[in-house]
C-alpha cells in the first residue's frame, strides 16, 4: 500500500500534467482578431467605439487619450469627441465566445459598469452649486443626496475619480462647504459631513481648493467638527486641515489660534488616536503650525507646550512606527525653539534618554531632528541655570558622546555635523568624571539629580 506522502506526490504530478495540457490547449486556441484591442492586442474586457468607428478596450484607449493624443490610433483622424461609446454588441459577442470556450480555461468577462461622462459630472456639480445658493431646507437635503451620489460614483472606479477631478469637483465642493459654514445650522450638519467625506476622497487638493477651504468660516467649521463631530467627521476634518496648512500663510495659523479649542482638539487626536492616518495628519498639521518662519508661530509653540504636547510626544516616541516618529521629532524641533518648550523638555525625565535612543536607529531624518533638539536643549543653553548643565550630564550618562561620535564617522549633513561637533565639545568637558549607563533600556530610568 502506498503511503500518504506518496499519494500526495502522485496527486501533485497529476495536477501539474493537467495544468500543462490546459496551457498547451490555450496556446493552440486562437482569439478572434476582432475581439482583440488594436492597441494592447489582448482580449477586450470593456470594448468602446470612437467617433471614427474603431473599437478599442476602454483602458487602452483612455490611456492613449490621457497621454494628450486627440487622434484615432488606427485611422490617425482627429477625434470629434473624446468620450468613447460602449460597444454592447461586441461585449456580448466576446462574453458568448468566453462561455463557449470555458472548457479551455477561458473565463467569462464580467459586464463592466458604465463610467460617468464629463456631461454627467458637469450636471451634478451645477446642481450642487445651485442647491447651495437656495435657502429652502429641501434644497439642502437634495444637495446632500447629490453629494452622496457623487461619492458613490467616485468610489466605483479610478476613471470616475479622474473625471470628477478634471471637471473641478474639489473646487465646487470647497465653495459649497464655505457657503454652508457661513450660515451653520443643525440642518446643514449632515450635508457638510458628506462634503467633508467626499473631499477626502479627492485628495490631494489643488491650490485653489486649499485657499477656499482656508477661509475663516471654513476653518471654524472644520474645528467645530474636530471638537463635536463623529469619529469619521473628525478624521475627515483633520485630513483637510493638513492640506490647508501645507500653504504657509501667517494669517491661517493666527486664525486657528483665535478659534477656541482648535489646538486642544488637535492634541486630543494625538492623545486619543482614531487611526494611524488621523494621527499622522494631526502631527503634520501641528508640524506646519510650529515650524513655519512666521513670528506668530511662537504663540502656537508656547500654547502647544502648555497643553503638554512635549511630554505626550516623548512618550509616543518610546515605541512608535517610523513615520510617526519622524513627525513627532519634527514638531519637537519647533516647540523646543521656544523657552516654554525647552522648560517642559527639561522637566521630563524621558526626554534625553529617548532622544539619544533615536539617534542612528530610525532614519536619517529622525537622526537630524534628534540632534537639532539636543542642540537646542544643550548647545544653545549650556549656561542656563538648572538647565543646560544638568541635561548635559544626563546626556553623557545615557551614551550621547558615543552616539554623536559615531554619527560624525558614518556621515551626515553638514548642518547636522556642525551641531553634533558643538555638542561633542560640550560633552567632552565632563566626560572624564561621568559614567555611561546602558541607554537602550528605558524602563525604571530616573534622574539621580
Amino acid at each position: 500500500m502506498m503511503s500518504t506522502w506518496r499519494k500526495r506526490r502522485a496527486a501533485r504530478r497529476s495536477n501539474s500534467k493537467k495544468e500543462l495540457i490546459e496551457e498547451k490547449t490555450m496556446e493552440l486556441l486562437m482569439i478572434p482578431s476582432h475581439f482583440k484591442c488594436p492597441i494592447s492586442l489582448d482580449l477586450m474586457k470593456d470594448p468602446v467605439t470612437l467617433s471614427t468607428g474603431i473599437t478599442y478596450d476602454r483602458e487602452s484607449i483612455e490611456t492613449w487619450i490621457e497621454g494628450g493624443n486627440q487622434t484615432c490610433p488606427i485611422t490617425k483622424q482627429l477625434l470629434k469627441s473624446l468620450e468613447p461609446i460602449p460597444n454592447h454588441t461586441m461585449r456580448k459577442m466576446i462574453q458568448q465566445w468566453c462561455v463557449e470556450n470555458k472548457d479551455h480555461g477561458i473565463e467569462r468577462i464580467p459586464t463592466p459598469r458604465i463610467p460617468v461622462t464629463s456631461d454627467e459630472v458637469t450636471e451634478i456639480l451645477r446642481k450642487i452649486e445651485s442647491c447651495c445658493s437656495k435657502e429652502q431646507h429641501d434644497s439642502k437635503y437634495s444637495c446632500r443626496e447629490l453629494v452622496l451620489k457623487m461619492k458613490i460614483m467616485i468610489k466605483e472606479s479610478a476613471r470616475n475619480r479622474r473625471c470628477f477631478v478634471t471637471n473641478g469637483a474639489a473646487k465646487i465642493l470647497s465653495s459649497t462647504l464655505v457657503g454652508f459654514s457661513e450660515k451653520l445650522s443643525v440642518h446643514d450638519v449632515e450635508t457638510m459631513e458628506e462634503i467633508l467625506s467626499t473631499l477626502t476622497i479627492l485628495l490631494p487638493l489643488d491650490g485653489e481648493s486649499k485657499s477656499t477651504l482656508g477661509s475663516k468660516s471654513s476653518l471654524n467649521c472644520l474645528v467645530w467638527f474636530l471638537k463635536c463631530g463623529s469619529l469619521s467627521s473628525r478624521r475627515n476634518s483633520v485630513l483637510l486641515l493638513k492640506e490647508i496648512m501645507k500653504i504657509e500663510e501667517k494669517w491661517r495659523v493666527e486664525e486657528l489660534l483665535k478659534i477656541d479649542g482648535a489646538l486642544e482638539a488637535l492634541v486630543k487626536l494625538v492623545k486619543e488616536p482614531i487611526c494611524p492616518t488621523t494621527t499622522k495628519a494631526s502631527l503634520l498639521t501641528i508640524y506646519h503650525m510650529v515650524n513655519s518662519s512666521q513670528t506668530i508661530n511662537q504663540k502656537a509653540r508656547a500654547k502647544f507646550a502648555d497643553l503638554g504636547l512635549v511630554e505626550l510626544l516623548i512618550e509616543i516616541l518610546v515605541d512608535c512606527e517610523k513615520r510617526i516618529c519622524e513627525k513627532a521629532l519634527g514638531i519637537l524641533v519647533g516647540i523646543c525653539s521656544s523657552e516654554e518648550g525647552r522648560k517642559r523638555a527639561y522637566g521630563f525625565a524621558l526626554t534625553i534618554p529617548v532622544l539619544i535612543k533615536k539617534l542612528l536607529r530610525v532614519s536619517d531624518l529622525a537622526t537630524e531632528f534628534s540632534v537639532s533638539i539636543l542642540w537646542k536643549l544643550i548647545g544653545k543653553n549650556e549656561k542656563r541655570e538648572n538647565g543646560g548643565n544638568v541635561v548635559l550630564i544626563e546626556a553623557l550618562q545615557v551614551g550621547a558622546f558615543q552616539k554623536l561620535l559615531l554619527l560624525i564617522q558614518v556621515g551626515c549633513s553638514e548642518r547636522t555635523k556642525e551641531k553634533a561637533s558643538e555638542l561633542l565639545k560640550l560633552l567632552n568637558l565632563h566626560r572624564g568624571r561621568i559614567e555611561c549607563i546602558d541607554s537602550l533600556d528605558l524602563k525604571n530610568l530616573k534622574r539621580p539629580f
